[in-house]
């Protein structure tokens, strides 16, 4: 086992994919199963994501998904990557993170990212704008504000006031500048542009400044991670998701992820295969010896205290196992 592999921490986040002939409930219930098993075989923590309106997404409620998966497990970190503030009232975002900290004690995460809707229907069905995620720095600061007591309006977030949930930055764009003038632990990726990524990592760093929610840097690389007893079955991992994000780019919608075998019979025009491709590419797969070599690079490179893994396939089965072999590796 390699030194860096070996010290450091790896979670998942599971975005609840919805799978061609299988329903939202089903996506949301396998979720809750899937954070069992990881539980079982040592993963730090298991995340969940918020979308709205996206066919293939069926986790739209963060803290609602979360409690359940908190409910289902017992030692496992809990949390969300994440809420989506300019979505919501931070009074609102303090008090739903206050009251999973009171259910479950010591176990939950707040992880914190400043997207809009992905569509403009999207966006007026959420009251919100493009620009509402400008104000995500803002934001940030009253939401802390509400656990620590610091709010000028006379009002107090009950459960949250005094409680210590621990809070980080989903790091897109101006993120990691965020983070470190917030001082609070960043989940930067993709793992497919590193140069951008080792950037951003940098500049976090560099510009870090201490705070009650964080004494020094912490960061989070995140990204898709598959492992598979043959290099090619490793890439057959990736395909479903290759393909769907090929479509939403060629047709303007997200869908549920097909089977593989079905993807590569497909005839695909020259666009959609151009994005394909790009989707298959730069992704951590192989074998465990290779995907080894790779995390051991990578950590090197970044310092990186965690790895976030961000992994969708349709065969769950295979995504399991996948998660098993990972795991054999620290």
């Amino acid at each position: 086992m390699s030194s860096a592999i070996a010290s450091t921490r790896f979670s998942v986040l599971d975005r609840s994919r919805t799978r061609e002939g299988h329903t939202d409930a089903e996506a949301l219930r396998d979720t809750v199963g899937l954070a069992r098993e990881l539980e079982a075989l040592g993963y730090h923590r298991v995340w969940v994501s918020e979308h709205h309106g996206v066919p293939g997404v069926a986790g739209s409620a963060p803290t609602v998904l979360a409690a359940a998966v908190a409910g289902a497990t017992r030692t496992i970190r809990v949390g969300t990557g994440g809420v989506m503030l300019p979505n919501h009232q931070p009074l609102v975002v303090a008090e739903q993170f206050g009251v999973l900290e009171s259910l479950f004690p010591g176990r939950i995460d707040m992880g914190l990212g400043r997207s809009v809707g992905f569509t403009g229907g999207v966006r007026k069905a959420l009251g919100r704008g493009k620009d509402d995620a400008e104000d995500f720095e803002a934001q940030l600061g009253e939401l802390l504000g509400w656990f620590r007591g610091t709010s000028p309006t006379g009002v107090h977030a009950r459960p949250a006031e005094g409680l210590s949930v621990p809070a980080f930055v989903l790091a897109m764009g101006e993120g990691a500048a965020i983070a470190a003038r917030a001082g609070l632990p960043m989940v930067i990726g993709d793992l497919r542009n590193r140069a951008k990524m080792q950037r951003g990592i940098d500049h976090y760093r560099a510009h870090f400044r201490p705070s009650a929610w964080a004494s020094e840097p912490y960061v989070v690389i995140s990204g898709t991670v598959a492992v598979a007893a043959t290099p090619e079955e490793a890439r057959r991992l990736l395909v479903p998701e290759a393909w769907s994000m090929a479509y939403s780019r060629t047709h303007g919608t997200f869908p549920p992820l097909p089977p593989a075998e079905r993807v590569e019979a497909l005839t695909m025009t020259a666009k959609e295969r151009g994005f394909y491709e790009s989707g298959l590419a730069g992704h951590i797969a192989g074998t465990e010896e290779q995907v080894a070599d790779e995390l051991e690079t990578v950590l090197k490179e970044t310092g990186a205290q965690e790895v976030l893994v961000t992994t969708s396939t349709y065969d769950r089965s295979a995504l399991l196992e996948s998660y098993r072999r990972l795991a054999k590796l620290w």
